[in-house]
Order: C-alpha cells, then structure tokens, then sequence
C-alpha cells in the first residue's frame, strides 16, 4: 500500500480536522501527534494522541491503549493495521510517555476512571476525523482501562474491543494475598510505594540490547518495573472490582488475546521469549470470557505478555487471529 508522500511528512506541523495542530511524531515517517490539555487536574496533565496518517480515509479506525511502565512505540502495529484498511491512533495517557511533564509522578492514578477523559478526547479527534466506527485495542493495564471504559463509561463509537494480554488480576506472588490490604491503606496514604522486584528478565526479552527484537526510549519504559503506589495499586483493585460485579457488562464484541503459557522467575532463559512473564494467562481467560456474552478467546503460541513483540511467527497469528475475527464486523 502507499505510504504518504514524502512531502507532507517532510512538514514539522500539520493542520488536520477542525484546525487541531498535529505536530511530528519521534517515530518518524508518516507519524504524526496532538497534545490534549485535561481540566481539572492539578499537575496540569495532558494526555497524546498519536497517528500514523493514511492516504486514505477509511471511515474505520483502531484505537490503541498502552499499559504500565509503556507508552506507544510499535511502529509495526500501526502500520499493520494501516496496511488492513483501518486509520491508526494510539493515546499516550497522563503522565505516561509522551505525556509526562517535569511536574509529574509517572504512572501515578487513584481511579482508572480518570481515563475516562483521555480516552473521550481521542475518541472526539477520532470522530472529527470523519471515522465512523472505532475498534479499541487494548494492552495489559491499558486492557483493564479499555475493558472498564466499556463497561461504565461506553462510547457509541467503539463498536468492538480486542484485549492484548489484559490486566484482569493480579500476578504478583506475595502481594497477591495482601493486595486487599495494600488497595485499603491505598485509599488512606495513596502515595505509599510498593516495590515489584529488581527482575530485567521480561525487558531482555523485549530489547535488541539484549535478547529481542525491539528499540524504545527505556527512560519511559523502564527495564525494571518501578515501585507502584498503594494509590495505584487500589485503582487497578476497584477496576478489576467494578469488571466483576456483573457478568457480560461489555455490550460489544470482545476478542481476548494471550499467550498460551506464563513463565516465573528473575533471570532471563531462551524460554522468556515464548512466554508471557508478566500475568498469569489461565487467570486471563478465566476473567475475560465473562466479559462480554460476544467474547471470543485465543491463544497465541509462544506469545510473550505484549503479543505484538512476540517472536515473527507468533506476531504474524496475533495479527491474522485479529484481521480474521474483525472481518465479522467490517
């Protein structure tokens, strides 16, 4: 397919729908994102949306989430889903990536509903756009947001979700058992930080450094998972909650993607790399499927816990799984 011509992505700012300022992305070529202000907020937050421009419009677009310790990167992704007929945005959250400011505690949240408002602004520039139909896709923490925006705060526009490993509970040894206890003391002194470990093992398998494919800004993805708040930690508890409470609360189709095994420990193996190190994927299909009555579960094989930078052949049925269950649809 042809990419857009040399000229416009040669401009440093863009003019697009209703006078929105879209300026030139770090991803380079055909990459383009607007910065969106957020009242209401004390630190001043602002959350990005970012697009890979298209030649075409094709009145369908995807909408991707990030998850914790990320931002967008995935170059491929996008063009991926460009290449299948679809316009691409991705949405930098609040305090994350390409939105943190010099004010800001990375990361930092006390509800998961607060994304409410990130996701509402991309999905309005979406709209302003002319696209019609909105396929949100969504990966770990950014899956339970996604998952949870759905559920309590639906937007007509999102006409299906898929779910790339997500956060539907937690994984985390130890803490698992207290995690009640910490969510409670997170409500009183949310600022309490929870360390998750000095384990490299799942970022070797993601960085070209060491033992994988991929290059991103690793001051915004960090090779250890820093501390998480107590805060934090009550927020992703209550989404997880709020998920719970109803069977189905998703009105919409949902495809719930993950790998087809989970691997423990601190130090890296060749077996890091055809795993999900992250969650427990038996604890996301057992989550997921009460999701939606219209929920389709996968498997990919050899997946690691972002499917998306698996190894080529598991990357390649993450992408044919996805493409195949969206023809469904449009």
């Amino acid at each position: 397919m042809k990419r857009i011509s040399l000229v416009l992505i040669s401009l440093t700012v863009i003019t697009m729908a209703h006078s929105r300022v879209w300026n030139r992305d770090i991803l380079g070529e055909g990459f383009v994102q607007t910065t969106v202000s957020l009242p209401g907020e004390k630190d001043q937050s602002v959350c990005t949306v970012i697009n890979l421009q298209s030649p075409v419009n094709y009145r369908k677009a995807i909408l991707y989430i990030h998850g914790y310790n990320d931002y967008f990167f995935q170059s491929e992704m996008a063009r991926q889903f460009v290449d299948h007929g679809y316009n691409f945005y991705a949405l930098d959250l609040r305090r994350y990536g390409r939105s943190i400011r010099e004010n800001h505690q990375p990361f930092s949240t006390k509800d998961l509903s607060e994304y409410y408002q990130d996701i509402d602004s991309a999905l309005s520039i979406i709209a302003q756009a002319g696209d019609t139909a909105v396929v949100m896709l969504g990966h770990s923490t950014g899956g339970l947001i996604a998952a949870d925006f759905m559920a309590n705060h639906p937007s007509p526009l999102v006409k299906a979700l898929i779910l790339n490993s997500p956060f539907l509970d937690w994984n985390l040894g130890w803490m698992e058992k207290i995690v009640g206890g910490v969510a409670a003391i997170g409500g009183i002194f949310p600022s309490i930080r929870i360390p998750q470990g000095n384990s490299t093992a799942y970022s070797e398998s993601l960085l070209k450094s060491a033992h994988g494919e991929w290059d991103y800004n690793t001051d915004w993805k960090m090779p250890v998972s820093p501390p998480v708040s107590a805060g934090w930690v009550k927020a992703i508890n209550d989404a997880q909650k709020r998920l719970r409470k109803n069977k189905y609360p998703i009105k919409i189709p949902v495809l719930l993607l993950m790998s087809d095994k989970s691997i423990e420990g601190d130090q890296w193996t060749p077996e890091f790399n055809k795993a999900d190190a992250v969650l427990d994927v038996n604890d996301i299909a057992r989550y997921g499927k009460n999701l939606s009555t219209l929920t389709t579960a996968r498997r990919i094989r050899n997946g690691l816990h972002d499917l998306a930078l698996s190894e080529p052949g598991s990357r390649q049925a993450y992408y044919r799984t996805i493409f195949q269950w969206l023809t469904n649809f449009f």
